[in-house]
């Protein structure tokens, strides 16, 4: 079995509060979650974990599954000393979180599946991302991305944070993100989603073309406790388009968990 390599953030937040977990999509980093941070630190002590290559991780050596990211996510909180953790996940992210909850069920009391799916686009499409960026580099997908990834306008409203998140697929290493493309033509949970026991909180952006509205109703409706919910600002990126928006809603769905 191959553990990736990935790179999980000191926790930041009340001290004793649950431990919120948050994972970024593929060609982001950190940097994602960094507006909506704020508030959802308030009331959870936040760590945020990279993908393999990208942000603080190292890069990858040998080829993995989205399955054995999910098991270095659980081995980073395990030696955090934490037990027991709340996810939320974007794209990528949110396929990890789907993963986590299939593969280590103990560990993750609710989570928030955001932008994502059961599965994610076609192999083929993967497969050739893939072998572009092993060509051209991850700077050869820097103008489709910035035109997937937010919604309209969004670019002139949240300057700072989207050119920072195109600069993070610039500084990721471009084979972890061919391998994390390989990872990605691979997924598929679909037939598992009714294994899945914990609430689940499906989230979709209303201008995704990407993981639309009908990608995130299928993990709703296929979990055994789970409710889809969209952010009418948001693309494929939410947590950068509407972060506040977002943070309110996970604030509103962990927080219920919490209280049950």
């Amino acid at each position: 079995m191959t553990v990736p390599p990935i790179a999980v953030t000191s926790p930041t937040g009340p001290d004793g509060a649950p431990l919120l977990v948050l994972g970024a999509s593929l060609g982001t980093s950190s940097v994602l979650w960094e507006d909506a941070l704020p508030a959802l630190a308030e009331r959870y002590r936040i760590a945020v974990a990279d993908l393999p290559g990208h942000g603080a991780s190292a890069p990858a050596t040998e080829p993995f599954t989205i399955g054995e990211i999910a098991d270095a996510v659980a081995g980073a909180v395990a030696e955090l000393g934490e037990r027991r953790v709340r996810y939320a996940g974007v794209s990528l992210g949110g396929a990890v979180g789907l993963e986590l909850l299939l593969r280590h069920p103990a560990l993750v009391s609710s989570a928030a599946i955001i932008a994502s799916g059961a599965t994610l686009g076609g192999p083929q499409g993967w497969l050739d991302r893939a072998a572009q960026v092993r060509a051209q580099s991850t700077s050869s997908l820097i103008i489709q991305s910035a035109q997937r990834w937010f919604a309209p306008g969004s670019i002139e409203r949240h300057p700072v944070i989207t050119g920072r998140l195109l600069h993070a697929l610039q500084d990721a290493d471009d084979e972890s993100y061919a391998k994390c493309c390989e990872a990605l033509a691979q997924y598929d949970v679909r037939e598992r989603l009714g294994e899945i026991a914990v609430p689940v909180l499906a989230v979709w952006g209303a201008h995704d073309e990407v993981t639309p509205e009908s990608s995130l109703r299928e993990i709703a409706d296929g979990v055994q406790r789970g409710r889809a919910v969209g952010l009418d600002d948001a693309s494929h990126l939410p947590p950068a388009d509407d972060a506040a928006g977002l943070a309110h809603l996970l604030l509103d769905f962990f927080e219920e968990g919490d209280a049950a």
